[in-house]
């Protein structure tokens, strides 16, 4: 009697580091509102004018620059609306260890290699995951795991 066993990879990433065409539609579906969630969401309501803001005692002095608008999102909008997500933390927090594992360039082109500073990083998601345990839907929970993964293989890498 023989029994048969299938082995799915269930991976978020490809061995070169690609994310899987079954996850990146995950992502895609995870961040972008659905119709019916902006459909049944009533209109929310104009932000009130923000209290004066107290200058800061070594600017008191210099004209302050108009905000830029692109970036005056109130902190509050809920992700489906547009706002900061999960994903979009955990891949905050993934991108700055990149950056110092040297995997990453620069906008100057050069690149950084502090293994301490990436770890510190890839530490920060690890207590990311540890305090949202059983609070994060299956999707997130994968994500964070498969993230974690990937950056303590390639910390591994980098430390040889």
């Amino acid at each position: 009697m023989s029994k048969e066993i299938k082995v799915t990879d269930k991976r978020m990433f490809t061995p070169e580091g690609e994310l899987r065409e079954e996850y990146r539609a995950l992502m895609e579906n995870a961040t972008a509102p659905t119709e019916s969630d902006v459909a049944t969401e009533p209109e929310p309501e104009p932000p009130a004018a923000p209290p004066p803001a107290r200058p800061e005692p070594a600017a008191a002095g210099r004209a302050e620059a108009p905000p830029d608008p692109e970036l005056d999102l109130p902190s509050s909008m809920p992700p489906e609306l547009g706002g900061p997500s999960f994903y979009d933390l955990a891949a905050l927090l993934a991108q700055q260890a990149t950056v110092y594992l040297g995997d990453m360039a620069l906008p100057g082109g050069q690149s950084i290699e502090d293994p301490e500073e990436a770890r510190m990083y890839i530490d920060l998601l690890d207590v990311l995951r540890q305090k949202t345990l059983g609070n994060l839907t299956a999707q997130e929970s994968t994500f964070l795991e498969d993230l974690l993964y990937q950056l303590r293989v390639r910390y591994v890498q980098k430390r040889r």
